[in-house]
């Protein structure tokens, strides 16, 4: 399936729509014990990043429910997942949480590579 919006909902109820033009979803489980470690390494400070004011976190669990009006590539497997969207079409994905060191770089390039402009600090 090309894009699996309707194989997601599964029956779930459907969250709200994705409002923001861009933003980054977190899949995620519970008893993940990365998604655990992405919470405590990365959330406190996330919305307070440049990179986190341009993309906004939406977090889902993986049996949903999922946001209307949301396209992805196929469905997320691997948790925490990080699918980057714009107007709810994904943009691009990281499967898996790669530690603090590495997990700001490789999502400051899902956002370069998407053409998503980061706000400089301050501004």
């Amino acid at each position: 399936i090309g894009r699996v919006l309707a194989a997601l909902k599964g029956g779930a109820p459907a969250a709200a729509p994705v409002e923001a033009p861009v933003r980054l979803l977190m899949v995620e489980r519970p008893g993940c014990i990365y998604c655990d470690a992405w919470r405590r390494e990365i959330m406190p400070a996330y919305d307070k990043t440049p990179e986190g004011r341009a993309a906004p976190l939406l977090r889902v669990p993986i049996d949903g429910p999922w946001p209307d009006g949301l396209a992805l590539d196929r469905a997320p497997w691997i948790t925490p997942t990080f699918i980057l969207l714009r107007d709810g079409k994904e943009v691009s994905r990281l499967e898996g949480y790669p530690g603090e060191m590495y997990f700001w770089p490789m999502f400051e390039e899902m956002l370069a590579k998407a053409g998503i402009p980061v706000p400089q600090e301050g501004g």
